[in-house]
């Protein structure tokens, strides 16, 4: 219910006000759209399900519930790999980088669902296929049959959905990290040589808060691998056979 919520409230917040309708925030938009939607259609089926201990809703609505949690769960994650980006843009090239346009960024978010659509209709074509998970309140792709399909589906699956994000996103933060801190002691060198306390002025706000950006994504983005990774554990632990059902 509160990231159901939250995520409505921003899509509302950054769509009303005129002063966030910026290229850049699209992404934005569309992660919390993307999360908004996650939330909406994978929650209540879970909860009812839980309550009766099985899945109740049939094996089309199992196979339309597993493709709209891999659909929006890839969503997400590329949608935070190209906001790294954009932040990498802005804060690491500076007046160097190219900006963000409007035309760019619908194109950055039309590639973002070409590219979930690819790995969510993969399974409904033969690479692997989707079935109830293990607990039977969900549903999702099948780790436990050991096939060629099931396989090398999930691991081709996790390489592009899991570990080349996480890669870009480590090397835009990276430079960002570095950015900010050679910025931050460069301010407080002149500073001391100024005899002053501060460099900072109103002029330099804008500046001030891609930092503040940076920092926020970067935590937000270090959380939604923390949730997703067991994720990832369990689906290479049963295709490795790790895991066993009783």
């Amino acid at each position: 219910i509160i990231a159901t919520v939250g995520n409505g409230m921003v899509i509302y917040i950054f769509t009303c006000t005129k002063n966030l309708r910026t290229p850049s925030n699209l992404l934005v938009v569309n992660l919390a759209f993307s999360d908004f939607c996650l939330m909406f259609f994978m929650c209540p089926p879970m909860v009812w399900n839980c309550l009766h201990e099985t899945w109740m809703f049939g094996p089309f609505a199992c196979e339309l519930y597993a493709m709209i949690g891999s659909l929006f769960g890839v969503t997400s994650i590329w949608t935070m790999v190209f906001i790294a980006l954009d932040r990498y843009n802005v804060i690491v090239k500076g007046l160097s980088a190219k900006p963000m346009t409007t035309k760019l960024a619908l194109f950055q978010i039309f590639c973002i669902y070409l590219h979930g659509l690819f790995w969510t209709l993969a399974p409904m074509l033969g690479w692997s296929r989707y079935v109830p998970e293990a607990n039977m309140t969900a549903c999702g792709t099948d780790y436990f049959t050991q096939t060629w399909h099931s396989r090398t589906y999930i691991m081709v699956y996790a390489f592009f959905a899991y570990f080349v994000p996480l890669l870009v996103i480590f090397y835009a933060y990276y430079f960002i990290v570095k950015a900010v801190a050679s910025h931050e002691k460069s301010m407080r060198d002149q500073a001391k040589k100024m005899n002053v306390s501060s460099l900072r002025s109103g002029d330099q706000n804008s500046t001030s808060a891609e930092f503040k950006l940076a920092k926020v994504a970067l935590m937000t983005i270090s959380l939604w691998f923390m949730a997703w990774t067991p994720y990832l554990v369990i689906n290479f632990s049963g295709i490795f056979q790790l895991l066993t059902i009783d």
